[in-house]
C-alpha cells in the first residue's frame, strides 16, 4: 500500500487512517521502529534517512530532529536559528536539538519553553521556503546561530554556510546588521572561516588552535603519494606537519563498495604511511582530544619541534 507522505516527507496519522491504514497497524509500526515519531501524530519513515544517518548516532538524531523541526512548524511561525540550520543542512557543531527555535514575528514575547525557544523579532525580509516551511535564509541563519555560541560553535556554522554557498560578504553584512553581545567574537570567528572545512569537528580543532594563538593551519592541502594516489590533509602547517581527524562517521563515509571498517582503517594506515614518506609528520585526533583539551598541547609539542612557532 502506497504510503500517504507529505510536502516534509512525513506520514500523518489521519492520513494514514485515510488510505486505510488500522490504528494497530500504524502502533505496531511505530513500536518496530519503522516509523518514527516526530511530533503528535506525525511519522518519519525510518526508510527516508540515509544510511549514514540510520548507522551514525550523532546523525541521526541531527536527521530526526530535522524532521521534527519541518513536522512542528508546517503553517506555522517562521523557524530560526539551530532549527533553521537543520532544514538548510548546515551541520553545526554541538547543537541544542531539545527545542524547536521559532521567531516571535514582533519585538516583544521572547520565551523559552519545555520543547520551544521563541525568539523575538521577525525575518526582517531574509525568509526562505524549504518543503513548505518558512524559515530565516542561510546567511541570517548563521550569523543568529554564531552570535549565540562560542567561539567554536560560530567558526562550525560559518565554515558550513561559506561551504554551501553563502559568500562572506554576505555574512558580514548581517552581521553588522544584527549587532548582538559578543559582536567581536563572532566577526573574529568569520574573519577566519573556511568553506573548505569537510566537517564541524574539523571547525572545532581549528577553533583551538586558533584561540590558544598557535599558527592556523591550511586546510585541504593536497599532495600526491608515492604510490600515486591523491590525499587531501585536515590540517597542514608549512607542508612539514599534518593534523588529521577521525570523526567517528570517517570510516563509514570512506568505505567503498564491499569493503569493512577493518579495510578503510588498513587503507588509512597506508595513506599516513605515504604520507610519512613524503617526509611529513602526522598527527591524528579523535573528538575526545578536543574535549578534554589534549589537541592543543599535541600540536604545540609537535610545531615546537619542527621549528615551527614563531
Amino acid at each position: 500500500m502506497r504510503l500517504p507522505v507529505n510536502a516534509q516527507g512525513l506520514l500523518v496519522r489521519s492520513s494514514l487512517l485515510d488510505a486505510g491504514h488500522s490504528p494497530a497497524e500504524i502502533n505496531a509500526r511505530v513500536r518496530a521502529g519503522d516509523w518514527l515519531p516526530v511530533a503528535r501524530g506525525i511519522y518519519l519513515p525510518e526508510a527516508a534517512l540515509s544510511e549514514e544517518e540510520r548507522t551514525v548516532a550523532w546523525r541521526r538524531r541531527a536527521a530526526v530532529y530535522r524532521y521534527r523541526c519541518l513536522a512542528q512548524a508546517a503553517g506555522g511561525p517562521v523557524l530560526s536559528h539551530q532549527s533553521a540550520a537543520a532544514v538548510l543542512r548546515l551541520e553545526l557543531l554541538r547543537p541544542d536539538l531539545t527545542r524547536i527555535h521559532v521567531l516571535s514575528g514582533r519585538p516583544t514575547g521572547g520565551k523559552i519553553q519545555r520543547r520551544r525557544h521563541i525568539h523575538v523579532g521577525d525575518a526582517g525580509g531574509t525568509e526562505v521556503e524549504v518543503d513548505g516551511v518558512v524559515l530565516t535564509g542561510p546567511a541570517r541563519t548563521a550569523v543568529d546561530v554564531a552570535a549565540a555560541g562560542t567561539f567554536a560553535q560560530a567558526l562550525a556554522v560559518f565554515d558550513a554556510a561559506l561551504a554551501r554557498g553563502v559568500t562572506r560578504e554576505e555574512l558580514a553584512e548581517v552581521l553588522e546588521q544584527r549587532r548582538r553581545p559578543g559582536h567581536a567574537r563572532t566577526r573574529f570567528a568569520l574573519q577566519h572561516a573556511d568553506g573548505l572545512s569537510a566537517n564541524p569537528g574539523e571547525s572545532w580543532g581549528r577553533a583551538q588552535i586558533i584561540e590558544a594563538g598557535l599558527p592556523v593551519p591550511r586546510i585541504q592541502v593536497h599532495y600526491v603519494l608515492p604510490d600515486g594516489s591523491d590525499a587531501y590533509t585536515d590540517y597542514d602547517w608549512e607542508g612539514r606537519l599534518v593534523g588529521e581527524f577521525d570523526g567517528v562517521e570517517k570510516y563509514t563515509r570512506l568505505r567503498r563498495p564491499g569493503e569493512s571498517v577493518a579495510d578503510v582503517v588498513l587503507r588509512e594506515k597506508r595513506r599516513e604511511d605515504g604520507l610519512r614518506a613524503l617526509g611529513l609528520d602526522v598527527t591524528r585526533a579523535i573528538i575526545a582530544d578536543f574535549e578534554h583539551d589534549r589537541w592543543v598541547p599535541r600540536v604545540h609539542g609537535r610545531l615546537e619541534r619542527l621549528g615551527l612557532l614563531r
